[in-house]
């Protein structure tokens, strides 16, 4: 890696490499940006890393909304896009930018690199507040997608609400759905998750080696079941599970990137004869009876908001930090499954 401006990108399936990044001068309406912290998606981006995810093998056609067959795939070698959860300062500003400042701090989405231009509107929008860690902001594009999820759910003050997954979104469904006023139920089989999860916000954590969460969920509501479940962690056995828990014509949310065939999923017993609503949530969009008021942007506003007044406290899920220089070897630890790992953060 040299010392001036680089980007990480993936050569190969499991194969990280730098690449110096090109200094050019400055639009009149640009800004550059030194990237403070930048998050590490263990779901997407491991994706990306192990090279499962669709975009690799097949072409999305943006017009059909359809993944099809193609020599060329949407994202071919070397992967360029890596990293959606950054932060950072503006160190120079073009001649026509007069309400910005050196020195201001924003939120965005810009991948793995030590510095990044963009125009001066974008950083308007995604200023961070005074004074504010700047590490909020690398939750601010994995805040939205939880956000999402948990408006997709329709939650109702009051409602009890199943979380099936708790990793990182996991963790911010839960502390969402509880500001929301729901009686939140975490489920997961790693214990320090569980733990997490009590610590902000669940009133209960399942095991589910210990035991169907379902049946568990049925019995503490006299066989009513969940209002609503939240699968959070892409595994089907789970959203299998979420089916079986869920209210009699009540709603689970699929928040989880489920890749390949979905084994283990059936459709014949409680989701045929409880009709259960399942609906995807996924942050290409918003739900649309919602979209004329709430957009991505003002998601990731609000991810950023929330935390900046201590309605979600999320910097407490950065479990693992390492310098830029050593993100190939974090990227290996994630890939490994390392016990107690949440959000892992690249530091410049």
């Amino acid at each position: 890696m040299s010392a001036g401006p680089a980007a990480l990108v993936l050569k190969a399936p499991r194969e990280l490499a730098f690449e110096d990044l090109p200094t050019a001068p400055l639009g009149p309406q640009e800004v550059r940006i030194r990237t403070l912290v930048s998050g590490v998606s263990a779901g997407t981006e491991l994706s990306q890393f192990r090279g499962t995810n669709p975009f690799m093998h097949t072409r999305f056609d943006e017009a059909q909304r359809l993944f099809l067959p193609a020599e060329a795939p949407s994202w071919p070698y070397p992967v360029r896009n890596l990293g959606y959860e950054e932060a950072g300062e503006i160190v120079e500003m073009g001649a026509e930018v007069s309400d910005l400042r050196v020195g201001d701090r924003v939120f965005g989405t810009w991948g793995h690199r030590t510095h990044h231009v963009a125009p001066a509107d974008y950083a308007r929008d995604r200023r961070l507040p005074a004074g504010a860690d700047p590490r909020i902001g690398i939750f601010s594009h994995i805040g939205a997608v939880a956000l999402n999820g948990v408006h997709d759910a329709g939650l109702r003050i009051g409602d009890l609400v199943a979380v099936f997954g708790l990793g990182v979104p996991g963790q911010i469904v839960v502390q969402a759905a509880f500001a929301s006023g729901a009686r939140v139920i975490a489920v997961d089989p790693d214990p320090h998750r569980r733990a997490v999860a009590l610590a902000h916000g669940a009133a209960e954590a399942l095991d589910p080696g210990q035991g169907s969460p379902a049946e568990a969920i049925k019995a503490m509501t006299g066989g009513r079941g969940a209002d609503a479940c939240i699968e959070v962690s892409g595994f089907p056995p789970a959203l299998a599970e979420a089916i079986r828990a869920v209210a009699y014509s009540s709603r689970v949310v699929a928040m989880g990137f489920f890749q390949g065939e979905a084994q283990g999923l059936r459709l014949g017993e409680e989701f045929h004869h409880n009709r259960v609503q399942l609906v995807c949530s996924q942050i290409s969009g918003v739900a649309p009876e919602a979209s004329y008021r709430w957009s991505k942007l003002r998601l990731w506003q609000t991810a950023v908001r929330l935390q900046h007044e201590g309605v979600l406290d999320l910097t407490p899920l950065i479990s693992h930090s390492a310098p830029f220089a050593e993100a190939p070897a974090l990227f290996q630890r994630l890939d490994r499954g390392e016990p107690g790992l949440l959000q892992a953060v690249l530091e410049f």
